[in-house]
This record gives structure tokens, C-alpha cells and sequence, in this order.
């Protein structure tokens, strides 16, 4: 399934019918007079945050979404059927923003959420309503007030509890298949990711989601690359992973690219958590090995540095259970907790 997290939609919510005017006339029956009954209520238009759901490639190919009008009123005091309500189903993370694009209306980030974006219109009051005792016989009625229809926009933001950053062919999609359920595209080659993915993770007791993104490069985020597009995926997570290539020959100045793009991009991702680990040891002897973790050292202003290898799961259990515990911290109320800040 193609991934898309931006999507424009055309919603209206239901109009209310008009209410009747009507007179009971029966030939040797009391009690006559005005009996228009009320006209039904519109639908309202209603977005839900559904398990399952971790794209928004519906809505390309559905934008326009109408509730149904409410029937009129009619004689005998009959009210009017009310519209039927339309739902919109979207994943979790998913943000609902005006027309402009940039106005966030509501912000579904639990499962089973829902929330109201378009009311139905009332129905109008028949000419029953109107009886007094100085009108005993109104020959007016009320029309149902009309629905909403306005523009919106769909911006997914994927809820996840640690975020994977780094360059291209870092090894960030490897450890995400070595670590979780996914199963991500790798190759090596760069920019094999091209649309984020999710996987579950799982160390001793602890289970928490793991987000990649496509690798940023210098100048992401002037749009450089595809990176940028997807780093509001990470503004939810608690903690970030910067996963450095070990074999690279400018280990400083990759680490200093992406540390110079989260904070370009702004949104506090600079200020976030962070664990960041060397990955690709396999491939190093034990001399350049000491070489890229002291390199590392020196450009992470006093970060603890991991060392792992994607490729053969050595060193990921360290990882996840380092990542384990940050949440843990994170989601605490310990302002004393010990985290992993520049």
C-alpha cells in the first residue's frame, strides 16, 4: 500500500428539512387544526482514528464526503427521518487543519477518538409548533437551516515512541527489519527508503514503536532530498535514534549534517532525547573501531555512544534496551530523571 500523509478533502454536513404545514380535517372528529410536524435534523460529518489504519491513500482517491439531509416534516405530527451521519476513518496522529493549511483544528492521537468537524443542520418547525391561543391556525413553518461545506486538510503524523534519523544508507531501514515485525526495504544503495514505516519492538518486558523516516542530507531542510517531507513523523517521539555509518570517512561531519538539519527544522527536535550508535562494526577491525567511537565522541558534546551492527543483530539488544529505558524516563514525572540531552 502506497504511504501518503497529506490529504485535501470536501466536506459537507446534512441539511435540515423543513417543517409542514398541515390542518387535521375529519369529518366527525373533534380537535382538528394545525398538525404539520417537524422536519429531521441533518447529519453531521464525523472523523474517527481507527486501529489499523497508517495511511491516508483513501482520501486520493475519495475528496468529497456528504452527509445526508433530513426529510421534512409532514402531516399527523409526523417528524422528518434525520440525515445519516458520514465517518471518516483515519489512522492515529492524524491532524485535522482548516483550508489555510496551517490552522490545526483537532488532533487525533488515541485510538477510537472521534470528534464532530461538521454539524448537521436543525430541523425546521412545522406549523403545529405555532399554534397559540391567539393563532389557532398558523399556516407557517420553519425551513431546516442549511449544512456546513468547507475544505479541509488531513495531515498524518505518525505515533511512534522513537524515531530512527541518520544519512542515507546508514542502516536505519536494516535495524528496523533486525529489531521489529517490519520488514523494510533495504539495499545497498541510498535512498532506499522513500516513505516512512513502523515496526514493533520487543526487549525483555518492554514493547514500544519504532518510526524511520527516508535519510536526510544536507540542506533538507530547504527541501533538499525527501527527508524533510516526512521529519514531522518524529515531532511525536519521545526519543530519537541517530544511527551513524561506522565504515564512513567523515564520521564528525555526518553526525554534525543531521544534528544541523533537526535543529533547521525546528519544532524542538533538537532539544528531544537522544541515543546515538555506530552502526556497521562488522565491518571494522578493532583499530578503526576505536578510531570512528573516539571521532564520534568528539562531535557528540558528551553523548553516550553505542556500537552496533544492523546486519547481525550484535549490539541491537544494548540499543533497545537503552531506548526502553529513555521512554521510561520520558513518560515519567521524574523531572531528576537521568535523560540523554546535548
Amino acid at each position: 500500500m502506497k504511504f501518503l500523509d497529506l490529504a485535501k478533502v470536501t466536506i459537507r454536513s446534512g441539511s435540515g428539512g423543513g417543517g409542514a404545514v398541515s390542518f387535521r380535517r375529519e369529518k366527525y372528529v373533534e380537535f382538528g387544526g394545525p398538525d404539520g410536524g417537524n422536519g429531521g435534523r441533518g447529519g453531521d460529518v464525523i472523523v474517527e482514528a481507527v486501529h489499523g489504519l497508517n495511511t491516508l491513500i483513501d482520501f486520493r482517491y475519495q475528496q468529497h464526503f456528504f452527509a445526508k439531509n433530513g426529510q421534512h416534516g409532514m402531516g399527523k405530527q409526523r417528524t422528518g427521518k434525520d440525515g445519516d451521519d458520514i465517518t471518516l476513518k483515519v489512522p492515529v496522529g492524524t491532524q485535522i487543519m482548516d483550508e489555510d493549511g496551517e490552522t490545526i483544528l483537532f488532533d487525533l492521537t488515541e485510538i477510537s477518538q472521534k470528534v464532530i468537524i461538521a454539524k448537521g443542520g436543525n430541523g425546521g418547525f412545522g406549523n403545529l409548533y405555532f399554534k397559540s391561543s391567539t393563532n389557532q391556525a398558523p399556516r407557517r413553518a420553519n425551513a431546516g437551516l442549511a449544512g456546513v461545506e468547507r475544505e479541509l486538510w488531513l495531515n498524518l503524523k505518525l505515533i511512534a515512541e522513537v524515531g530512527l534519523v541518520g544519512l542515507p544508507n546508514a542502516g536505519k531501514s536494516t535495524f528496523l527489519g533486525e529489531t521489529t515485525n517490519a520488514h523494510p526495504k533495504t539495499a545497498d544503495y541510498a535512498f532506499t527508503t522513500l516513505y516512512p514505516s513502523l515496526g514493533v519492538a520487543q526487549i525483555d518486558n518492554d514493547q514500544f514503536v519504532i518510526a524511520d523516516i527516508p535519510g536526510l542530507i544536507e540542506g533538507a531542510h530547504e527541501g533538499r532530498g525527501i527527508g524533510d517531507r516526512f521529519l514531522g513523523h518524529i515531532e511525536r517521539c519521545a526519543v530519537l535514534l541517530h544511527i551513524v555509518d561506522g565504515t564512513s570517512d567523515s564520521i564528525g561531519q555526518d553526525y554534525n549534517t543531521i544534528m544541523h538539519e533537526l535543529e533547521a527544522y525546528g519544532s524542538g527536535l533538537i532539544n528531544k532525547p537522544r541515543v546515538t550508535v555506530l552502526n556497521k562494526i562488522d565491518e571494522l577491525d578493532e583499530n578503526d573501531l576505536d578510531f570512528a567511537l573516539s571521532a564520534l565522541r568528539g562531535v557528540s558534546g558528551g553523548l553516550p555512544i553505542l556500537a552496533m551492527s544492523g546486519g547481525t543483530g550484535e549490539g541491537t539488544a544494548e540499543v533497545l534496551r537503552t531506548l526502553a529505558t529513555q521512554i521510561q524516563i520520558v513518560h515519567s514525572e521524574d523531572p531528576e530523571a537521568p535523560l540523554w540531552r546535548p
